[in-house]
């Protein structure tokens, strides 16, 4: 069944369904995509060799491990976009610097946070977070469950470390985890519909 958008929403032409680890990003946008006939791109795809490795040993990514990934991830959405295609990314985006460059690529490392954060410099594309929330206790207990991932749960402590929730004037809805999955993807669907 394909979901009918509301003009305004049809303009973010790229969704991000961010959250800690174990939130269920993947599992979530993955669903989200197939509703809308949206293309999917997971970010774990994308990271490099070295970062893989660094969480497999249980060391937690540091700001040039993570920026050079979001780039690469920015490039793929404005190539989507600028073609046309609508997009939904899973990626943790934990800080709002990495959405900033999930939105404006490396010109925002080049931008001070402070002008980022009056939203000055170039926009190239509107980007509606979905954030994942839930508490240290849940997405622990769901990632003593996940087996075969490279993420290991020692690392969740470091996620919630540094996770930046969304807020104003970023474009957002949060969504808890404790709701199912039938649940979190209509209340986005239903979002999307109306705002």
């Amino acid at each position: 069944m394909r979901v009918e958008l509301d003009p305004a929403m049809a303009a973010a032409c790229a969704l991000l369904v961010m959250g800690v680890s174990g939130s269920g990003k993947s599992t979530v946008g993955a669903l989200l995509a197939s509703e809308l006939g949206w293309k999917f791109y997971d970010a774990d795809d994308y990271h490099p060799e070295e970062n893989r490795r660094k969480m497999g040993k249980g060391i937690p990514l540091s700001d040039q491990d993570r920026i050079p990934w979001l780039c690469t991830l920015h490039d793929i959405l404005l190539r989507d976009v600028a073609s046309g295609q609508h997009v939904v990314l899973a990626c943790s985006a934990l800080k709002k610097i990495y959405r900033d460059i999930l939105i404006r690529g490396k010109k925002s490392t080049s931008l001070k946070y402070a002008e980022l954060e009056k939203g000055e410099g170039p926009s190239e594309m509107q980007l509606l977070v979905i954030h994942l929330s839930g508490s240290l206790e849940v997405i622990s207990a769901r990632l003593r469950q996940r087996k075969g991932h490279f993420m290991p749960p020692e690392l969740l402590q470091s996620q919630f470390d540094i996770l930046e929730p969304p807020s104003a004037p970023e474009n957002f809805i949060q969504i808890s985890v404790e709701k199912n999955l039938p649940e979190i993807i209509s209340t986005i669907t239903r979002t999307l519909q109306t705002s």
